[in-house]
């Protein structure tokens, strides 16, 4: 199983278990269906066609999905819900050549996010993005 597939299906559960999502099979979730400031948010390491991609679901109302859910929803609402504008955090990357795309899609105060970049290091995307990136505890 890949890293998106897990992803897909670990927001599916966090869905069914927020109740914004039925569990059988009577009909799928559209976007609409989500309430409050949401975005899914996905990781890629290397070559974008290597398939090492990680994403999970980041629900704001209240802050879920997410193993730094309550600081990255409260440093998205600093920067509108962009995670482009986050305050770039001062500090010390090495300098290695290891990029990562990060993604984001969603709402946030009713309006469509869409967000792609492409950071040299891990580091780098940290520095820039806050704790909206950093998937693990």
């Amino acid at each position: 199983m890949t890293y998106l597939t897990r992803a897909t299906a670990l927001a599916g559960a966090l869905l069914v278990a927020a109740g914004l999502l039925a569990a059988g099979p009577a009909r799928a979730a559209s976007r609409d269906d989500l309430q409050g400031n949401w975005l899914y948010l996905t990781v890629t390491k290397g070559d974008a066609r290597s398939g090492d991609t990680r994403g999970t679901l980041l629900l704001c109302d209240p802050p879920q999905g997410h193993a730094h859910a309550a600081k990255a929803c409260a440093q998205l609402a600093k920067a509108e819900g962009d995670p482009g504008r986050i305050a770039v955090r001062s500090g010390f990357c090495p300098m290695i050549w290891a990029p990562v795309t990060a993604r984001a899609r969603g709402r946030w105060n009713g309006r469509p996010v869409r967000f792609q970049e492409t950071y040299a290091s891990q580091c780098v995307m940290t520095a820039r993005t806050g704790s909206v990136f950093t998937f693990d505890g």
